[in-house]
């Protein structure tokens, strides 16, 4: 054990740790999109076990936004890139090589390396205990799917029986009942969709052994039929690497990354205690930052980098892990973002997928932007204003970027702006935008 200490970071050097922890760092190397698949897709995985994480959503605006997440990253690595590194790539149902993912329940639906299977035994220990919640239990179904899964897999959830019973999204046949479920057990896993359709297969067959197998002297428990580390050595390994996607977070940042809780079967005090544990190990550092209410937690090695960040300037998804919590967003870098995907149109005051733009480490805009034939159009495009109302140079200059950078990305022809907010700016940004 080490003696525990308490740093001290500034507003600005918390923001930096954030920004360079969530591998948006100019320094960054970008991919480029004429680079070989295999280059590619190699930083798409890499950036895969940076994060711990990658929110996987059905909206697709200027493209999904698991892809919007790579982008941001690395440049325009392209959709061929980002499957080949999560699902394998190619067609049909087989995974075409080693499997490096799975898709679960993290911060939400997410894809996740292929490394923390075993840690999230905790979370299908808990599913276990729990038991069905949503529908009733379809005992036949689950027992038909296994054996077809067996016999046949992998399998889609058309091959399987189909998904709905109805349009309603809510509506799930017995098959997607049962498969969900065993997914939510560990008895499935989904380590490949083909046309954004999700594959499942035995998870015995699809995770590779040592990822469900014990290492020599490593102490496993098989609580409610489902084997893994014990929950406090799967929750102890969860938060540290919480700690080092975030650079610097409070509890509840920690907690937050994949929603650990706390709840009645993981109450407050238990988890502080984990973390704890992680802080007189010397893997976590306990630090107080300028202007926060509540102590945080640091990862040791980005404390060694303190400097300023000179960030990416891109458009950044609302469901990237910079921004995915809001309050966080609004304490670390100065911004209030709400999304407004599900707001009535009109009641938004931004926009339907409104985009944040990074630059110079800080997020500098917000934008609304739609494919309109050859063209990214923006339909509205917020700046954040100064003490006095204006806009620095600067932030017009990084939108213009942004803006082209992704035009270019989506294959189009050019960048049209219909609302600027505050006004005055537009000039200078659509001048910005025509050089």
């Amino acid at each position: 054990m080490v003696e525990p200490r308490t740093d001290t970071l500034t507003r600005d050097q918390a923001r930096a740790l954030v920004v360079r922890a969530q591998g948006l760092a100019r320094s960054e190397a970008d991919v480029r999109a004429g680079a070989p698949l295999a280059r590619r897709a190699r930083a798409v995985g890499a950036t895969l076990m940076r994060l711990g994480a990658v929110q996987l959503d059905t909206v697709s605006v200027l493209a999904r936004s698991h892809e919007l997440v790579n982008y941001a990253r690395l440049g325009p690595v392209g959709r061929d890139a980002v499957e080949a590194a999560y699902w394998g790539g190619g067609r049909g149902n087989a995974h075409p090589g080693p499997t490096t993912t799975f898709e679960y329940w993290s911060h939400a639906a997410s894809i996740l390396p292929v490394e923390e299977w075993p840690l999230f035994a905790f979370r299908r220990r808990a599913y276990a205990r729990r038991g069905f919640h949503w529908h009733a239990e379809p005992t036949r179904a689950i027992e038909e799917v296994r054996r077809r899964l067996a016999d046949d897999g992998p399998l889609t959830t058309t091959e399987l029986g189909g998904a709905k019973r109805s349009a309603a999204w809510w509506d799930w046949s017995e098959a997607k009942i049962a498969v969900e479920w065993l997914l939510f057990l560990g008895e499935v896993a989904c380590v490949r969709r083909v046309g954004w359709r999700r594959v499942y297969d035995l998870a015995d067959r699809a995770i590779p052994p040592e990822h469900r197998e014990p290492a020599p002297g490593e102490r496993w428990t098989d609580d409610e039929g489902v084997p893994g580390p014990e929950d406090d050595d799967c929750l102890r390994a969860l938060l540290e690497r919480s700690v080092r996607v975030l650079g610097v977070g409070t509890f509840a940042d920690v907690v937050d990354v994949h929603r650990l809780g706390p709840s009645r079967a993981l109450p407050r005090p238990h988890l502080d205690r984990l973390l704890e544990d992680l802080v007189r190990a010397g893997r976590v550092v306990r630090v107080d930052v300028e202007g926060w209410d509540a102590p945080a937690y640091a990862d040791p090695a980005a404390l060694a980098e303190r400097g300023p960040v000179r960030s990416r300037t891109t458009l950044l998804s609302p469901f990237d892990s910079l921004v995915w919590h809001r309050e966080r967003t609004s304490r670390v870098l100065g911004f209030d973002y709400r999304m407004e995907l599900y707001v009535p149109r009109d009641q938004r005051q931004h926009g339907y997928f409104t985009m944040p733009v990074l630059h110079g480490g800080r997020l500098v805009a917000r934008v609304d932007p739609q494919r309109d034939r050859a063209a990214l159009r923006a339909r509205r495009v917020t700046f954040e204003t100064g003490p006095r109302g204006g806009v620095p140079s600067s932030s017009v200059t990084g939108v213009a970027r942004a803006l082209r950078e992704a035009a270019s990305w989506v294959s189009a022809e050019e960048v049209r702006v219909d609302e600027v907010v505050p006004a005055a700016a537009a000039p200078t940004l659509r001048a910005a935008l025509a050089r």
